[in-house]
C-alpha cells in the first residue's frame, strides 16, 4: 500500500540542516464542522496535533427538514477554541507566537448572508443538509430549457459548467430562499450591503477584521459547491448567475486557491498570524489522507458520509449520479486537481438518532459492542434516509425505512443494520465511481468519527469487498487544512513516503455479499416516495441517474 500513499516532509534550510528543537514551528487548523467547532495545532516536525480544543455546536430546527445555526455563535466558539488551545500551549511552555500559519476547513454548502457595514448576520446560517428549498429546486427544474425534455436532462443541464446537478444540497438554492423569504436580505441587496458566503467566508472575513477591512474570500473547493462557479475557469460564471436570476448588487467573495496568504488575524492570542489555508472539509480530508494521485479515494464518516475520488487535472463529468468538484488548488499558479464525489446524508447522525430519539443505546461505543454481539442483522435492513437519499439516487422524497422486521429482531440486530446501512450506501457510491472512471477502487482510505470503530470497518470491508485503510493519525480533515496553510508559508512540501495505517481485509465471501446487496436494493426501493401524494407530477417514476 505504500506506493499509493504520500506524506509531507520539511524543506531544508539554506545550510541543508534539519530544524533543531528550538526552530520547531506549528500550524493551526480551524475545523468548523456541522456538529462541533475545533482548533488544533500541528507540529511542523511530527505532523501530529499537540494541542486542541473542541466545542459542540447547536442546530436550530424550526420546522421539519430545516437545519440552521447561529453564525455569531459559531464565530464566538471559533475564537474560544483558539483561546483555550493557546492556553494549553502555554502550559506546555510553547508560545502561541510559534504558530506560523492558520488553515480553515469548514462544513460546505452552508450559506450565510450578512451586512457589510454592521457585520451582523441577516439570518441564521442555512446548513448543507437543510431540505426547505425543494420547491425552489423544482421551480428551476421546470424552467423552459432548450433541448431538455426529461427530468434527467433538466437536472443535469448545468452539470458541465458547475459539476453539480440540481438538488437542495447546494448553496444557490439556499441563497434564493433567503432572498425570497427574508426582507432584511432583499433590502440589503438593493442597498449593495449584502455579503454572501459559505462558512469559510464568514469566518475569514471576521477573523481578518470584519467591518474594519476584513477579507471577503472563499476558495475553489467551497465555491465549487455553490452551483455558481465554473469548474473549468474557477470563476463566478455569468451564465450560471443569469440562470439562477442572481441580483447584480449581491456581494460575492473573491475566489482564491486553497493555499495562499489571505490576510492576518486581527485580535486574540494569534493576532498578526497569517490565515493561509482554506479548503472545504471533505477536500481537506482527501489531502489529509495524502490522496494526491489520480485514482486514490477516501471516505469520511462524520454526520454524513462523503467519498471523494481523485481524478487528476481533468474534471470527469459523471453519468451515474455523482458530483464533479474541485479537490484542491495548492497556490495561485498551480493547476487545480479535481474529484468525483458521492455524498450520503446520514452516517453518524443515524447513530445519534438511535441514542437521542429512540433511547435504545447510550453511546456509540455501546452500539459497537451490541452490533458485534450478533453475527448478522437477522434479515433486517435499515435505510437511514431521514432527509432523502443523496448520491447516486438523489431522491429527496425518500425517508428512513426498516425492512424485514420479525418477532426475533432485537436491539442488537438494529444496531448492526444501522452500521450496515451506512456501509451499503458507501458501496452504492463506489460502484458509481467505478462506472464513471472505468477503473476499480483497489482500496478505500477512511477517516471521521465512525472510523475509530474496528467493528464498523470490518463490516465496511465485507460490504464493499476491498481493503479498508485507516491512518494512525485520524485527524485528517484538520491536517488537510494545516497542510494547505503550511504549504503557503513554506513550512512543508510534498514527498512520497510510507504512511502509518491499519488495514482491514474482507472475511465475507462475495456470494454472501451479493445476496445481502440484493436485499439492500429492495430496501432502497421501499424507502422512496414517502412524502408524495398519489397525484404527484410526471417525475414520480424517475429513478435517478
Amino acid at each position: 500500500m505504500s506506493k499509493i500513499h504520500n506524506l509531507i516532509c520539511y524543506k531544508k534550510n539554506n545550510a541543508q540542516k534539519s530544524m533543531s528543537a528550538a526552530e520547531e514551528t506549528f500550524v493551526g487548523a480551524i475545523d468548523e464542522g456541522t456538529s462541533s467547532t475545533r482548533f488544533l495545532v500541528f507540529s511542523s516536525k511530527t505532523h501530529q496535533p499537540i494541542a486542541s480544543h473542541q466545542i459542540s455546536t447547536n442546530n436550530i430546527t424550526l420546522h421539519e427538514g430545516w437545519v440552521e445555526q447561529d453564525p455569531e455563535d459559531i464565530l464566538m466558539k471559533v475564537k474560544e477554541t483558539i483561546a483555550v488551545t493557546c492556553e494549553k500551549l502555554k502550559m506546555m511552555n510553547i508560545s502561541p507566537s510559534a504558530i506560523a500559519a492558520i488553515g480553515v476547513t469548514n462544513q460546505r454548502e452552508t450559506t450565510l448572508m450578512w451586512d457589510k457595514y454592521t457585520g451582523k448576520p441577516l439570518y441564521n446560517a442555512i446548513i448543507w443538509m437543510d431540505m426547505r428549498t425543494q420547491p425552489i429546486v423544482d421551480r428551476f427544474i421546470n424552467k423552459r430549457i432548450p433541448n431538455c425534455h426529461t427530468l434527467d436532462e433538466k437536472k443535469r443541464h448545468l452539470q458541465f459548467k458547475c459539476g453539480l446537478t440540481m438538488n437542495p444540497y447546494f448553496s444557490v438554492f439556499k441563497l434564493v430562499w433567503l432572498m425570497e423569504n427574508v426582507p432584511e436580505v432583499s433590502k440589503a441587496i438593493q442597498e449593495e450591503r449584502c455579503m454572501f458566503g459559505t462558512m469559510d467566508s464568514w469566518l475569514i472575513w471576521n477573523l481578518t477584521g470584519g467591518i474594519n477591512g476584513g477579507v471577503h474570500i472563499t476558495d475553489v473547493t467551497n465555491a465549487s459547491r455553490t452551483m455558481l462557479m465554473n469548474i473549468h475557469s474557477l470563476r463566478w460564471d455569468k451564465a450560471l448567475i443569469e440562470f439562477f436570476e442572481m441580483p447584480s448588487k449581491l456581494l460575492y467573495p473573491e475566489i482564491r486557491s486553497c493555499s495562499e496568504v489571505y490576510g492576518r488575524m486581527t485580535d486574540g492570542p494569534l493576532s498578526e498570524t497569517p490565515i493561509s489555508g482554506c479548503i472545504g472539509d471533505q477536500q481537506a480530508a482527501l489531502m489529509g489522507q495524502m490522496c494526491f494521485l489520480a485514482g486514490q479515494a477516501k471516505c469520511t464518516f462524520g454526520t454524513g458520509c462523503f467519498l471523494l475520488y481523485n481524478t487528476g487535472r481533468k474534471p470527469v463529468i459523471s453519468t451515474h449520479g455523482l458530483l464533479t468538484t474541485v479537490a484542491y488548488k495548492m497556490g495561485k499558479q498551480t493547476d487545480p486537481i479535481y474529484a468525483l464525489e458521492g455524498s450520503v446524508a446520514v452516517a453518524g447522525s443515524a447513530t445519534k438518532w438511535l441514542k437521542d430519539n429512540l433511547c435504545i443505546v447510550d453511546s456509540f461505543k455501546n452500539m459497537e459492542v451490541m452490533a458485534d454481539s450478533v453475527e448478522d442483522t437477522n434479515g433486517i435492513h435499515f435505510v437511514p434516509a431521514f432527509s432523502g437519499l443523496y448520491a447516486p439516487y438523489w431522491k429527496s422524497d425518500a425517508r428512513g425505512t426498516i425492512t424485514g422486521l420479525t418477532m426475533e429482531t432485537t436491539d442488537a440486530h438494529l444496531m448492526r443494520a444501522t452500521l450496515e446501512g451506512i456501509c451499503f450506501q458507501t458501496k452504492d457510491v463506489m460502484q458509481s465511481m467505478q462506472s464513471d472512471t472505468g477503473h476499480p477502487i483497489t482500496a478505500l482510505n477512511v477517516d471521521g468519527g465512525m472510523s475509530t470503530s474496528d467493528t464498523f470497518l470490518k463490516i465496511l470491508t465485507n460490504v464493499c469487498c476491498l481493503p479498508v485503510v485507516r491512518p494512525k493519525m485520524v485527524e485528517t480533515t484538520a491536517l488537510g487544512a494545516a497542510l494547505a496553510a503550511g504549504f503557503a508559508v513554506g513550512i512543508w512540501s510534498m514527498h512520497s513516503v510510507q504512511s502509518n495505517c491499519d488495514t482491514f481485509i474482507q472475511t465475507l465471501s462475495e456470494e454472501e455479499q451479493k445476496s445481502e446487496y440484493i436485499l439492500w436494493k429492495k430496501a432502497i426501493d421501499r424507502s422512496i416516495g414517502w412524502n408524495k401524494d398519489d397525484e404527484e407530477n410526471e417525475y414520480d417514476d424517475f429513478d435517478g441517474f
